[in-house]
């Protein structure tokens, strides 16, 4: 399901600018024009995320997000045409996850918000994660098939990690290049098909069961056959 985004911002062309670049890279997208707009949305669905400017008519940003950060833990990015150390410190100490100057790229807008929900996954993540006799535990980056513990790349890991996180559903390619590379190759790489024979390779170690199955035309998923 793809994460839910609130863009809090009264300039229409950066609004707008915003909202299409995000709904162009798969993301629900609400919009907000004021703070009182904002948290009324939120409270009627947070999100899972906010971008947030911290010049609004009426209501202040730097209110909307204290507000926000007192009712949840949703990652809040917050827009300022303001640069000084100050203005940092004071728009992180209302409670943003993070801090972008304008003007901005939508690129870099994009790597921060990706930036925010690894590290919101990772905050939230259980201790462990378990499927069949495989454990993997995010915190420690150790993976035991059994009582043996398998030694993965940090990039194997996220990919199993992935498969973890979603036992027994289909991921497409271009699920996987979003979450574990976040950028895509082109539809001629062979990077995931790689790494998938590298994981199998050391999960499938003497003789062991295969966990991580092909679905022809679609892409894998973590499944017990």
């Amino acid at each position: 399901m793809a994460e839910t985004i609130l863009v809090v911002e009264d300039d229409r062309r950066i609004r707008d600018m915003v909202r299409r670049g995000l709904i162009f890279e798969g993301y629900e997208v609400t919009v907000a024009e004021d703070g009182e707009t904002a948290l009324q949305l939120a409270r009627n669905a947070m999100p899972d995320a906010v971008i947030l400017d911290i010049m609004l008519p009426g209501m202040s940003g730097l209110e909307v997000c204290n507000r926000l950060r007192n009712a949840s833990t949703v990652p809040i990015l917050m827009l300022t045409a303001r640069d000084t150390v100050q203005d940092r410190v004071t728009g992180l100490d209302a409670g943003a996850d993070d801090y972008l100057v304008k003007p901005f790229s939508f690129e870099e807008l994009l790597a921060r918000l990706r930036a925010l929900f690894r590290r919101h996954r990772m905050e939230a993540a259980p201790e462990i994660y378990q499927f069949a006799d495989l454990t993997l535990n995010p915190r420690t980056h150790q993976v035991f098939r059994g009582d043996e513990e398998i030694s993965l790349t940090a990039k194997e890991f996220d990919l199993l990690e992935l498969f973890m996180r979603h036992p027994n559903q289909v991921l497409t390619r271009e699920q996987i290049y979003d979450h574990v590379w976040e950028y895509d190759f082109g539809g001629e790489s062979n990077i995931i098909e790689v790494y998938i024979r590298y994981l199998r390779a050391k999960l499938e170690a003497g003789g062991k069961s295969r966990l991580i199955q092909t679905v022809r035309g679609v892409g894998y998923t973590l499944r017990e056959v």
